[in-house]
């Protein structure tokens, strides 16, 4: 989950990152802009005048196609219509309609993905073609998550109950599910390792986050956010998968070290499809112990997003508000048992004004 959707007392419709978070993505009342993640500038926009509210702007890596859909008052098209826009030509390559809004939009570079609020549709990239649909509880959020490597392909939703997450590894014949109660609550974040391995959610209580492995379902680590609740507005990996950041209605961010022997982040699996960086702690729910952050940092906006650079090093935030933030992620041997303070290596502002084209 990498993307702000719906935002409200904001110039920004939607917030998000591409695949590899290279690079944010922003929809405003009059179309949408995108930046390099690191270093921090703007790379193109597109302002489409007023009757031209971008609602959703998901990317495929960095090429010029993009989805988009409508949003706010005066969307640029209906927000039950997905569009295949191919930016360098300026023109809509194809497009996909439903008969409710929809929630989310996930590229792969073989699959189209669009999340309703209860059902998942995939379909070909090439032609455009339905190749599945699923159904899931009610997901107001538009919750999923997406590997994005080619191989494997694997995607996470919510299941067909609450607080479940489903799992699916793989496409046609050759494509299997699982299903993992991770909460007895309704999910309200998912993210998905850079491969494929680790999944990890947290609920509407937001007071923990839980990580599973997606092939096993065993449950691997319980890492606590905080003794009150909270919205969680985005869960990310580290590339090495060392590491796990979380956005909640706080205002802070934390950063948590996963695994039980962190440091050997190799991120490969062992054999018996057991990960060598993780050791099952409990098949379960309900550990006995768990996990609190090892950094964090206060922003002034209260809904963001975050990421991690392409090397690990920093963690990126958007907030709904347009503020980018930097930060400088702890090494191994800088952890302690007190929770540090990020130390903010750059600080900027995405423009939400789109004249120029």
């Amino acid at each position: 989950m990498n993307s702000l959707t719906r935002i409200k007392d904001s110039q920004f419709l939607y917030v998000g990152f591409n695949q590899d978070a290279g690079c944010i993505s922003c929809g405003t009342q009059s179309g949408f802009a995108i930046y390099n993640t690191d270093p921090f500038k703007e790379t193109f926009k597109r302002s489409f005048g007023s009757g031209g509210g971008i609602g959703i702007v998901e990317m495929l890596f960095r090429c010029n196609i993009l989805a988009l859909v409508g949003g706010g008052d005066n969307p640029k098209w209906p927000r039950n219509r997905v569009i295949i826009w191919d930016d360098h030509q300026n023109k809509c390559l194809g497009d996909l309609t439903f008969h409710s809004d929809v929630l989310a939009v996930k590229l792969r570079r073989d699959r189209v993905i669009v999340v309703l609020e209860k059902k998942v549709h995939f379909y070909d990239f090439a032609d455009l073609r339905l190749t599945e649909q699923i159904e899931t509880t009610s997901n107001p959020r538009g919750l999923i998550a997406v590997c994005p490597a080619t191989m494997p392909s694997v995607i996470a939703c919510p299941g067909a109950e609450p607080g479940q997450i489903r799992v699916e590894q793989g496409e046609g014949s050759t494509s299997s599910t699982v299903h993992i109660h991770a909460h007895n609550h309704d999910l309200a974040a998912l993210a998905i390792s850079p491969d494929g391995t680790l999944v990890a959610s947290a609920s509407a209580k937001g007071t923990l986050i839980r990580v599973f492995d997606t092939q096993t379902t065993h449950h691997l680590q319980e890492l606590r956010r905080g003794a009150f609740g909270a919205a969680i507005g985005s869960l990310a990996f580290s590339p090495m998968k060392d590491m796990l950041a979380t956005t909640s209605d706080k205002g802070t961010v934390h950063i948590f070290q996963l695994g039980v022997e962190a440091a050997e982040a190799s991120g490969t699996r062992a054999k018996g499809g057991k990960s060598t960086l993780f050791k099952p702690l409990s098949n379960g729910v309900k550990l006995v112990s768990d996990t609190k952050s090892i950094a964090s940092y206060r922003i002034k906006d209260r809904s963001a997003v975050c990421a991690f650079t392409h090397n690990g090093a920093n963690l990126v935030i958007v907030s709904s508000d347009g503020t980018y933030y930097k930060l400088e992620v702890p090494t191994t041997d800088e952890t302690t048992a007190k929770e540090l303070e990020c130390r903010l290596q750059f600080q900027g502002v995405i423009d939400p004004h789109l004249d120029a084209v």
